[in-house]
């Protein structure tokens, strides 16, 4: 816990802007935040976890990245819109080539909105691995200012102790896994770590930034004997809705008046709860639920938490934001079917209207960059890159349709969207609810906006956006396992507006220095762009007629085969061995044994 000095200045000199500089070298840091089991973890500057970016409305971040990893890495700043900044942005074969291990990349932006952000790795399975952090924006002029006494923050987060890529090659993406069933966590914590003592003064109110900076599962949160009033998701500031729980996928941020008794008498349990629908199994070792204090006396006792025989949350579709708008009028529809299914490499992978996310050789951005007039064609993205071209300030639709009997938590880059509607879940895994535009469900007179959604097992949601910032942005499932399955797209926004940028040269030194291409269509073509000769694709399909439930028979018939022919090997092997040894008994070439005798 921690009195922000930074807001307090900022309150004091209103919108002087400044530049905020971090200067960081990415490296392993050995650590054992559970105290269950040393590993290593990706640090900053020498320690972890890494710092929290803070700074004022209208600043200049810099943050000048040196890569001392082994392997290649990337930063993104999730909810930062990045006007006219989409090349800072982050995600690798997206809007930049990986920043190679030994080089130096320099992020330079200056931050036009107020809220509670994080960063992260954008690079393979990365952030699971602890290279996440807050980054708070303070507001002097912000709608609360007058309403608590300490500005802080609260992280909740799942936690492995196998390195995710491991994970992702040996436990995940394997033809050992047909069905697709996500790495169980090993444990959870709160601020980067386990018995965690918020620290709180009496008749004081905390301003408590809340984020999921977890790797799968959304988490329950419920502070014992307080109520709290939510006043910002996402960095869209809410009127102020109480409550004394509140549900948080992966990726969402929520922020919380919470105000301290008068006395000091007791210490409250506070916790935080895995969402257990989310996992396919429970191990038995599992504490998904972890709990913290606040603290009102160190030296006192800090007593277990209240048993939650139900978990009745606040539904943040309910919530109406302080700057209303009303619904949207969209120009275009995009309408996506989420699935999971097998290829035919037996690998379990995940599907946007049948198509699984597959990085172009050129960065997506770098593609509009190098394509003149051709950049409003969306085949030239590729394939696989599930590209959309959308018209510079059009309202745009996703409807998306849930396929699929899990909860998804999903992540628009560069924008806040209204969220329209979002179904129910399906009474059964076999029933699905499909958005019918002629027959729509409830939409509030001012819809929620933020940045990141979940929806529900086989239902559906509808968001709309301004394509008001030019860019490429990356929509995607934020459950990091569920976007190394491939479940993302592209939406190319105003194109020929991106070309009147002007890459930064580090940026392209990055590409060759990792010797990655920066030119071209999707397959680095630069001659004939409508050529997508050896571009990456996704594997073909199953032949007609494989289910997934036939690949898992598949699967343990060919193991159950290999483990008879091996029982079948060892058992005539032994036979030989004993028989030989009865035939040298029997000569007399060695001495009768207690077994082979029939004693006891």
């Amino acid at each position: 816990m921690r009195f922000s000095l930074v807001a307090a200045l900022a309150a004091v000199s209103g919108v002087l802007a400044k530049t905020v500089q971090y200067d960081m070298t990415i490296e392993w840091v050995d650590a054992n935040p559970d105290n269950a089991y040393e590993r290593k973890l990706i640090g900053v500057n020498g320690v972890w976890p890494p710092p929290v970016i803070e700074c004022d409305i209208y600043d200049r971040v810099i943050v000048n990245v040196t890569n001392n990893l082994g392997e290649p890495t990337s930063i993104h700043f999730h909810g930062l819109y990045q006007n006219t900044t989409a090349y800072m942005d982050g995600p690798v074969h997206v809007t930049q080539c990986p920043i190679p291990d030994g080089s130096n990349f320099i992020y330079n932006f200056t931050v036009d909105q107020p809220g509670t952000y994080w960063y992260h790795s954008h690079y393979t399975a990365q952030y699971p691995d602890g290279f996440r952090a807050p980054f708070i924006v303070y507001d002097p002029d912000e709608p609360f200012a007058d309403d608590y006494d300490v500005d802080t923050y609260l992280t909740v987060a799942d936690y492995y102790h196998d390195s995710a890529p491991w994970l992702l090659k040996n436990k995940f993406l394997t033809l050992a896994n047909p069905t697709g069933s996500e790495p169980i966590p090993d444990n959870g914590l709160l601020n980067e770590t386990q018995d965690y003592k918020f620290l709180v003064e009496p008749n004081t109110t905390y301003k408590i930034r809340i984020i999921n900076i977890g790797a799968l599962v959304s988490q329950y949160i419920w502070f014992e004997g307080h109520e709290f009033d939510v006043v910002e998701v996402d960095g869209i500031y809410v009127e102020p809705y109480t409550t004394d729980r509140i549900y948080v996928t992966v990726a969402q941020r929520y922020t919380i008046l919470l105000t301290t008794k008068n006395s000091t008498d007791t210490n409250y349990p506070f916790m935080t709860s895995f969402d257990t629908d989310m996992l396919d199994t429970i191990p038995d070792d599992l504490m998904w639920n972890v709990t913290g204090w606040l603290t009102y006396d160190e030296d006192g006792d800090f007593p277990d938490a209240a048993v939650i025989d139900e978990w009745v949350f606040l539904d943040d579709f309910e919530l109406v934001p302080v700057e209303k708008e009303t619904p949207y009028e969209p120009d275009t529809t995009i309408t996506v079917s989420v699935s999971m299914n097998n290829l035919d490499d037996g690998v379990n992978y995940a599907f946007f209207n049948d198509i699984t996310y597959v990085a172009p050789k050129v960065p997506t951005l770098y593609t509009v960059m190098s394509s003149g007039n051709q950049s409003t064609d969306a085949t030239i993205y590729g394939s696989n890159t599930n590209a959309f071209v959308l018209e510079h300030n059009d309202v745009v639709e996703i409807v998306l349709n849930n396929a699929d009997p899990g909860k998804h938590p999903f992540h628009l880059h560069g924008h806040v969207f209204q969220v329209i509607e979002r179904s129910e879940a399906s009474a059964s895994d076999d029933d699905y609810i499909v958005y019918d535009s002629s027959n729509p469900g409830t939409v509030n007179e001012y819809p929620m906006r933020r940045d990141t959604v979940y929806i529900r097992p086989n239902g559906y949601f509808v968001i709309r956006f301004k394509a008001d910032n030019p860019g490429v942005w990356f929509f995607h499932c934020h459950i990091e396992w569920h976007l190394e399955q491939g479940l993302a797209l592209t939406l190319i926004e105003a194109p020929l507006e991106m070309q009147k940028w002007t890459i930064p040269e580090d940026h392209y030194a990055a590409c060759k220095a990792g010797g990655y291409e920066y030119e071209g269509n999707a397959a680095g073509n630069t001659v004939d762009l409508t050529d997508l000769t050896g571009e990456p694709v996704q594997p073909v399909e199953l032949p007609a007629g494989f289910t997934t439930k036939g690949v898992v028979a598949m699967v343990f018939s060919c193991i159950a085969a290999f483990v008879g022919m091996a029982f079948i090997t060892w058992y005539g092997l032994s036979e030989l061995k004993t028989t030989e040894h009865q035939v040298a008994e029997i000569m007399g070439e060695i001495p009768l044994d207690d077994e082979s005798s029939g004693s006891k």
